[in-house]
This record gives C-alpha cells, sequence and structure tokens, in this order.
C-alpha cells in the first residue's frame, strides 16, 4: 500500500467541517505566486507541443515541465513514495520516446498511455487516495480525484493571480522578469533571421550547429490556449496539495456471487475449446493430404486465425480471473477451480497453436508490424496465463501486483524495440517487399534497411513509375521537415535525414 501523508495545514477549508471559515477560501503563499506562472509557462508548451504541432521532442519536455510543477508543489518524496518510483520511471521513458522514435503506431499508444498514467501518478500522490496499486478498483478512485480536480478548485488559480495586487513589489518583479524574457525573445526571433540572411558564413555555421528552424509564428495561439489551461491545471495542482478530508480506506469485496453461475460458463468453454483443438490437431498432424480431402489449401488454413485465437486468450482470462474471484469458498469452488485450470491449459495450447501458425505465415511471407505485435500479444498473454495458474493455486495471491509492472515493463519493452528495422531488414534480405508498405507505413527507421543494396532489391520488384531513390529522397525530406521544428524534432527522423548526405 501507497505511503500516506498528513494534510497540510494551509489550504481551503470545508464550510461544513469548519464553520468559522467560509467556502472555497484560498491562502495563497508566496509559492503559490510562484506556480502560477509557471504552470502558464508549462501549459503553453503543452499547446505548441501537443496540440499546434506534430509530436515529437516537445512531448518529452512538457511531460517533464509537468512533473517539476509537480516537484514544486508536492514535493519530490510524494513523486517517488510506493508505487510512484515505478510510475515516475515508466512516464519518464515513455516520454523519452517521443524524441528517439518516429513510429505513428507508437506515437499513438504511448500518447495514449502517457494520458493514463499521468494522472494515475499524479492522484496517487494524494492523501485522499486510499487504494493500493495492485488494487483494481484504485483506477476509478484515481481518476475521479483527477476529473474533480480539474474543476473543484477554479478559483484558487484566480485567486493566486488576485494575490499579486496584494504583493506590489512581488508584482513588479515577476512582471519585470516576464516582459523581459518577451524582449529578448522578440528581439532573438527579429535579428537571428536577419543576421542569417546576411552573411552565408554565419548562415552556414548556425545550420550546423542547429538542425531546426526558428518556431513559427504560432506563439500567440499557444499562449491563448494555455491561458485557458492554466487554471484547470493550477486547480488540480491545488487539489493534491490540499485534499479535503477523505474517508476510510475500503475494505476489500468478498466473493459473493455462487459457484454455479461460473462454473457453467467454465464448463462449456472447455467443451467448446477441446471440440476445437481436435479440430485443430487433425490438421497440424494430418498435413495438407488431410486438408486437400476436406478441400481446403495449406497455405490458406496455416496463415488465418492467429489474430482471432489471441483474443479470443483474452476472453478466456476474463473469465477465468472473474470466476476465481468473485465465487464465494462454498462446496462449488473445488470445481470451479478444476474447470478453470482446464481452460488455463487449453489457453496455452491455443496460444501455442496460433504461434506455430503465425510462424508458417512469416516463413513464407515475412516479417510485418502487426506480425511482430501479434507475437508480442502471445508471448504476453501467456505470461498473464502463467500468473492467473497461480492465483488458481493460491486464490488469496493477488493477479494484479504481478500483471500490473509486467504489462508496464512489457510495453516500454516493445516500445522501444526497432520494430520498422527488424520489418525492413527481414524483407530485403528475402528480396522481395512492397516498397509503398516499407517507405510510407513504417517509421524512419526503416531507410536504413532500403538504401544501398536494399533499395536495388526493392526496385527489382517495383513496378511504379517512381523509381526507389526518387521516394527515399521524398522520405528522407520529410525526416528533415521534422527536425527543423523542436517540437517535432526526434532521433529517429534525424538520423534518417542525415542519412542522404552520408
Amino acid at each position: 500500500m501507497d505511503e500516506k501523508f498528513a494534510l497540510p495545514a494551509a489550504g481551503p477549508d470545508n464550510c461544513a467541517k469548519n464553520p468559522a471559515l467560509p467556502a472555497k477560501k484560498y491562502d495563497i503563499t508566496g509559492r503559490d505566486r510562484l506556480l502560477l506562472p509557471l504552470t502558464l509557462a508549462a501549459c503553453t508548451l503543452a499547446a505548441d507541443s501537443i496540440i499546434l504541432h506534430d509530436w515529437g521532442l516537445g512531448v518529452t519536455l512538457t511531460v517533464l515541465a509537468w512533473y517539476a510543477l509537480l516537484d514544486l508543489r508536492l514535493g519530490w518524496g510524494r513523486l517517488t513514495a510506493g508505487s510512484g518510483k515505478c510510475l515516475l520511471t515508466a512516464n519518464v521513458l515513455l516520454a523519452l520516446w517521443y524524441a528517439l522514435g518516429s513510429g505513428w503506431y507508437f506515437r499513438l499508444w504511448n500518447f495514449g498511455a502517457l494520458l493514463l498514467l499521468l494522472p494515475l501518478h499524479a492522484a496517487g500522490c494524494s492523501a485522499e487516495t486510499h487504494l493500493p496499486w495492485q488494487r483494481p478498483g484504485m483506477l476509478g478512485e484515481r481518476f475521479r480525484l483527477t476529473i474533480s480536480g480539474l474543476f473543484r478548485d477554479l478559483g484558487a488559480g484566480f485567486a493566486a493571480l488576485g494575490s499579486f495586487g496584494r504583493k506590489r513589489w512581488d508584482l513588479r518583479r515577476a512582471a519585470g522578469v516576464l516582459f523581459g524574457c518577451a524582449g529578448a525573445l522578440a528581439l532573438l526571433a527579429i535579428l537571428i533571421p536577419v543576421l542569417l540572411r546576411a552573411d552565408a558564413l554565419f548562415a552556414h555555421e548556425m545550420s550546423a550547429l542547429f538542425t531546426w528552424e526558428l518556431p513559427e509564428l504560432r506563439f500567440p495561439q499557444a499562449v491563448g490556449v494555455g491561458l485557458v489551461l492554466t487554471p484547470f491545471a493550477f486547480s488540480l495542482l491545488w487539489r493534491l496539495a490540499y485534499p479535503r478530508e477523505g474517508k476510510a480506506a475500503p475494505q476489500a469485496r468478498q466473493p459473493r456471487l455462487p459457484a454455479a453461475v461460473f462454473l457453467l460458463s467454465l464448463l462449456a468453454l472447455d467443451g467448446l475449446y477441446l471440440l476445437f483443438l481436435g479440430v485443430q490437431s487433425a490438421g497440424l498432424f494430418g498435413g495438407p493430404g488431410y486438408l486437400a480431402s476436406r478441400g481446403l489449401s495449406y497455405a490458406d488454413w496455416a496463415r488465418s486465425g492467429f489474430f482471432q485465437m489471441v483474443r479470443v486468450t483474452v476472453v478466456n482470462l476474463s473469465v477465468l480471473l472473474g470466476a476465481v474471484t468473485w465465487t464465494k469458498r462454498e462446496r462449488g469452488f473445488p470445481a470451479i477451480r478444476v474447470a478453470a485450470a482446464v481452460l488455463t491449459g487449453e489457453s496455452f495450447l491455443l496460444l501455442g497453436s496460433a504461434a506455430w501458425r503465425m510462424s508458417l505465415y512469416v516463413s513464407a511471407y515475412g516479417l510485418s508490424f502487426k506480425r511482430c505485435m501479434t507475437y508480442w500479444g502471445m508471448a504476453v498473454m501467456a505470461a498473464l496465463f502463467a500468473f492467473a495458474a497461480g492465483k488458481l493455486a493460491k486464490p488469496e495471491r493477488s493477479f494484479c501486483r504481478l500483471a500490473f509492472p509486467f504489462l508496464l515493463g512489457a510495453w516500454l519493452l516493445i516500445a522501444y524495440l526497432p520494430v520498422d528495422a527488424l520489418v525492413a531488414r527481414d524483407q530485403v534480405r528475402r528480396g522481395s517487399g512492397d516498397v509503398e508498405y516499407l517507405l510510407y507505413d513504417l517509421s524512419y527507421d526503416s531507410l536504413a534497411f532500403l538504401s544501398g543494396e536494399g533499395e536495388r532489391v526493392l526496385a527489382a520488384g517495383d513496378g511504379s513509375s517512381r523509381s526507389v531513390e526518387e521516394r527515399i529522397a521524398e522520405r528522407r525530406a520529410q525526416a528533415a521537415g521534422e527536425c527543423r521544428r523542436w517540437e517535432s524534432w526526434n532521433l529517429s527522423a534525424y538520423l534518417a535525414s542525415r542519412g542522404g548526405t552520408e
């Protein structure tokens, strides 16, 4: 269970619990006055990097800026207490990926992971959260706190802004710093382009130092969006630092369903998969001759079904865990465990059959991004079923205590593996490959294997009027375009853009 902290003395008081103070009273401190402009800066950075530009280095800096705000508001001790170390490490690694990779699949998936994990980590630092991280119910608890925190204390930001009027010296100092930075940036934005055009040598030397151009004139738009986001972000930070008095941690619910509810479902699944695996065995051991007698092509049979079988195991795992967790410990529970054990064994066989058929397909047609992800999904599902088997042996054991960290680590592993490069190398070695797929569906990592010998291999089987060399040059130009803006810069695009000049 995560470590909890005593409630701070300063902060809003609930009038129902303390009638002597009015509702929504905000005691603004010097830290709050410092935090307000920093929150505006972080929100402006988020708007510029996430909303107004392609995702790249800007996402990395935005996440780091968010953690800097949390550190200033809550302190490093809260951020790293309990499961905080694991979530902090995972979120920083996910954010760092945007400075390294360019695959659009992982851009979307990692962004979704950050949207899930950043609120989980922030809300877990509050004294209002009571459920430990290994309880699935903590997801709802922490997201309710996040949503209410965004709206409940919107007045805190305006109270902090109004406090500058009572602190005239602080106001003059903050205004001086802000106007000074704005003036310096404006002068640099005007003079640097003039100097670049005035001297070719200066422009050449500067281009060697910086691979991106000056930001586009979207600063007013970013500031406008940042001003809209700031009250909500400041409200959440206030709520995390000054929580309301919460209820005691709820007790774990005891199983309440009779054994017959799940037993019938488990027996039905066991019988279905027993029949399915029997038919599968006939195809596996009968070979092409047996399938031909049934009017089926061995190649068509081998290359279908593995995606569906992986999805089926997800359903099996859900039913299995529900049965073990929510069944009353009564006379029928041993039968539940036996039926669930049979389902676990059948699920392992389904995964093995899917992996075997996938391997047949890959041996004939090569790797692709989806096939690599399917292999990863099979390995993850096998590990989860191993954890489920442990819970069958000891029903009191927590499945989520093992599954949550494993899933997080497995996702970071596949995100950092050069999947697109592996696919391109495999296709080139086979002397085949779809040029459009390798160039435009995969990330810039594939370009390293498509030049030179790979280019000649692809050109031999390409029927397009445009040469492979022209399309590779086009992709390198796109990569160079991403690197001209610091918000979208990433190492994968940078290496691809430099590859054409080496």
